[in-house]
C-alpha cells in the first residue's frame, strides 16, 4: 500500500503538470485500452520537463564575472565599493525572493550555501557591522535581528544568524503566513491561541480561551465547532506587536498598523462531529502550514491522527506542539515523546522529528521546515509560560513559500459571507491568482442553475483595513455591488470580467485520479460521499470507474457528478472525499462543462 508521502508527492507532481499545460483538455475515456496511453503521456510529460532543465554545473553570470561570496564582500565592504554594490544587490533579491524578509547566516554565503568560511570573533563582528551599515542605507531600509550567536572557546570561532526585514510596508504588501490549528478535543488549541495572540497566561481552566470562540453554545462547552481566526503580528524587529499582560484585547487594526509580518491562526475543531469543518478549513483556507496539538498527558489520540494524515496527504509542513507538561508525570511525557517519534518517522510519515529548545534550534528549524523532511517538536504549557517564547520566534520567522500566479486572471474563492449594514453583502477568502483593485468589474458565482452573476468591488480590506488593491496568495474582503446576501455562499468563485468575452462555465461531472486510503469494502459506481475541492463541500457521486471496483490502496481513474449543483473547478485541484471513516485523496484531470 502507497504511503501518504508518496502520494502528495505524486499530486504535487500532477498540479504542477495541470497548471501549466491549462487551457488543453485531454480525451480520457473510462476504458482499459486507454490505460498505456495515459502513461506514455505521462512518462512523455516528466520527459519534456527533464528536457526543460538547465542541468548545468554553474549558473551562467553575466560576461563571466568571478562570483565573489558574500561573506567576502561582508568582510571588506568598507574597502570595496564592488563588493559593497554586489551585496546590497544580494541582499535585495533575497528580500524579493522573501517578500520582503529574509534569514542570513553570517558564515555561510545565502546564494550558494555550499560556500562556507569560518569566522573569528573579530571577523564575525566586523560582518555583522558592516551588515548593519548595508541594511540603514536607503536603496535597502531594513531591521536587523540577531537570533543567536555561538562561539567555540577553543578555536576562538563564531557563528551566528540574522534576520533581516524591510521596515516599511504597505497593508496591501504585508506578509502573511497562514497557520491552521488541529489537534484532538481538548488538547488545549484555543488555549494556546489566547495565549500567544493576546499575551498573559491561562489559569488551568481555559480563562484564555474565552476571546476567540464566535458562538454562546462554544463558551459553554468549551470546544471549538467552527473556523475561528486571530492574527499575531511581528514589527520590523521581530517583537510581538499587540500582544500585552492579557488584561486588554488588542484590535485588529493596532496589529495590523505596527506590524511588517502578520501570522494567521485558522482555528478548527478537534471533536469528530465537527470533521468537516475541520476538513473545509484545510482544504479552502490554504494554509502555509500546520500547527498539530498534541496533550502531554493523552498523546496521539482521537481525531490527531486524522488530522495529521490530512495535512500530510496535502503536502502542508507540519509542526508539532506538546501542550499541559506542567501537569504531566515525567514517565508519562516520555512515553507521549516515543510515542510521536515513531510515528513521524513512520512509513505514513516519513519525517524526522526536531525537538526545539533553543533559539539557535529553533532558527535552523524555520530555514530547512519547507523544503526538508522534519518536524519541529514544541513542550510548551500555557499556564506557566514554559516554551511558549520558542514558539512565537518559530512563527516569526516562518517563510513564505506559496505558489500564487499574480500575472494570472483573477480568481477569488469564498469561505465565508457577510451582511453589514450600510455596507451591503461581504464575502471572504483567499485570491488564487491575479490581482484586483476597487472598482473592477467580476463575476460571481456559479448558483444553483449554474448561472454568473455580473457585478463590481465596491471595497476591499485586508486585517480588517481599507486597501485599494490585492494580490494573489492574500486573504481578503470584497464589499460587493447589486449582490443580495442570499445570492452568496462558501464555495463561490469571483472572476475577473473582460470585456467581449463570455461568462465562465461550471463543472457538473469531472474526471479525477484518486487514491483511496481507507475503506472497508470495496467502492463502486453510485458510491456517494462528501468531497471537498478547495472552499467546495458537496456530496457527490460515482458515475464512472476504469475497473469494476476499488479498494483500500489502489489508484483508479474516477469519475464524479455533483448531487446539488454545479461547482467551478480547474484541472490540478486537489480533492478530498470521506463517507464515515472512508478517505480518498487525488488530483482533477478533467472536467465536463455542461449538464
Amino acid at each position: 500500500m502507497p504511503t501518504l508521502s508518496e502520494f502528495s508527492d505524486y499530486v504535487h507532481t500532477l498540479s504542477t503538470e495541470s497548471s501549466k499545460a491549462s487551457g488543453s483538455t485531454s480525451t480520457a475515456k473510462l476504458v482499459s485500452s486507454n490505460k498505456t496511453q495515459n502513461s506514455n503521456s505521462s512518462i512523455q510529460a516528466e520527459l519534456d520537463v527533464l528536457g526543460s532543465l538547465s542541468l548545468s554545473d554553474k549558473p551562467a553570470t553575466a560576461k563571466n564575472e568571478p562570483h565573489i561570496s558574500f561573506i567576502t564582500c561582508l568582510l571588506t565592504a568598507t574597502d570595496n565599493e564592488g563588493n559593497t554594490n554586489q551585496a546590497i544587490s544580494t541582499l535585495r533579491n533575497l528580500l524579493e525572493d522573501g517578500r520582503g524578509e529574509c534569514l542570513v547566516k553570517l558564515d555561510q554565503d545565502p546564494v550558494d550555501p555550499s560556500i562556507k568560511r569560518q569566522l573569528s570573533s573579530a571577523d564575525y563582528d566586523t560582518a555583522l557591522m558592516n551588515l548593519k551599515a548595508l541594511c540603514a542605507r536607503p536603496l535597502l531600509d531594513c531591521a536587523i535581528t540577531e537570533l543567536y550567536a555561538a562561539q567555540d572557546a577553543k578555536s576562538d570561532e563564531k557563528s551566528g544568524e540574522v534576520l533581516i526585514r524591510e521596515r516599511n510596508l504597505s497593508v496591501s504588501d504585508l506578509l502573511e503566513i497562514r497557520i491552521a490549528v488541529v489537534g484532538n478535543v481538548d488538547a488545549g488549541k484555543s488555549t494556546l491561541l489566547g495565549v500567544l495572540t493576546k499575551g498573559g497566561l491561562d489559569d488551568g481552566r481555559g480563562k484564555a480561551r474565552v476571546n476567540l470562540f464566535r458562538h454562546k453554545h462554544e463558551i459553554e462547552s468549551g470546544r471549538t465547532s467552527s473556523v475561528g481566526m486571530e492574527i499575531m503580528g511581528f514589527d520590523a524587529e521581530g517583537k510581538v506587536v499587540g500582544a500585552n499582560d492579557g488584561t486588554r484585547k488588542a484590535s485588529w487594526k493596532e496589529i495590523v498598523s505596527g506590524s511588517r509580518k502578520v501570522i494567521t491562526f485558522i482555528d478548527l475543531a478537534g471533536h469528530e462531529k465537527y470533521l468537516k469543518t475541520t476538513v473545509f478549513g484545510l482544504m479552502g483556507g490554504s494554509p502555509d502550514y500546520v500547527m498539530l496539538m498534541v496533550g502531554a498527558n493523552a498523546g496521539m489520540i482521537g481525531m490527531a491522527r486524522e488530522h495529521l494524515g490530512v495535512a500530510l496527504a496535502l503536502s502542508i509542513p507540519v509542526f508539532i506542539c506538546i501542550t499541559k507538561i506542567d501537569m504531566c508525570p515525567e514517565n508519562i511525557l516520555q512515553e507521549t515523546l516515543t510515542q510521536l517519534s515513531k510515528i513521524i518517522r513512520s512509513a505514513g510519515c516519513r519525517k524526522m522529528p526536531r525537538f526545539v529548545k533553543s533559539l539557535r534550534d529553533v532558527a535552523e528549524a524555520s530555514t530547512n521546515f519547507a523544503s526538508q523532511r522534519i518536524c519541529p517538536i514544541f513542550q510548551i504549557s500555557s499556564v506557566t509560560g514554559e516554551g511558549l517564547d520558542l514558539v512565537r520566534m518559530f512563527v516569526n520567522l516562518l517563510q513564505f513559500h506559496g505558489q500564487f500566479d499574480r500575472s494570472g486572471p483573477f480568481e477569488f474563492e469564498i469561505n465565508d459571507t457577510f451582511s453589514v449594514p450600510f455596507v451591503g453583502t461581504v464575502v471572504s477568502g483567499i485570491i488564487a491568482s491575479g490581482s484586483v483593485k476597487t472598482g473592477d468589474n467580476v463575476y460571481l458565482g456559479p448558483d444553483s442553475l449554474g448561472q454568473f452573476s455580473l457585478s463590481s468591488i465596491r471595497s476591499i480590506e485586508r486585517k480588517r483595513q481599507p486597501v485599494e488593491a490585492a494580490h494573489a496568495g492574500q486573504s481578503v474582503s470584497f464589499a460587493m455591488k447589486k449582490i443580495r446576501r442570499r445570492d452568496a455562499r462558501k464555495g463561490m468563485v469571483v472572476l475577473a470580467a473582460a470585456k467581449d468575452e463570455p461568462p465562465p462555465k461550471c463543472v457538473r461531472e469531472f474526471m479525477a485520479e484518486v487514491l483511496i486510503l481507507q475503506h472497508a469494502t470495496t467502492i463502486k459506481t453510485r458510491y456517494q460521499a462528501m468531497l471537498h475541492v478547495g472552499a467546495v463541500a458537496q456530496t457527490c457521486t460515482i458515475v464512472g470507474l476504469d475497473r469494476p471496483y476499488i479498494r483500500t490502496g489502489d489508484r483508479a481513474m474516477v469519475k464524479f457528478r455533483f448531487m446539488l449543483r454545479p461547482e467551478y473547478i480547474k484541472p490540478g485541484q486537489k480533492i478530498l472525499f470521506r463517507e464515515g471513516r472512508t478517505r480518498g485523496l487525488g488530483v482533477v484531470r478533467e472536467v465536463f462543462y455542461g449538464f
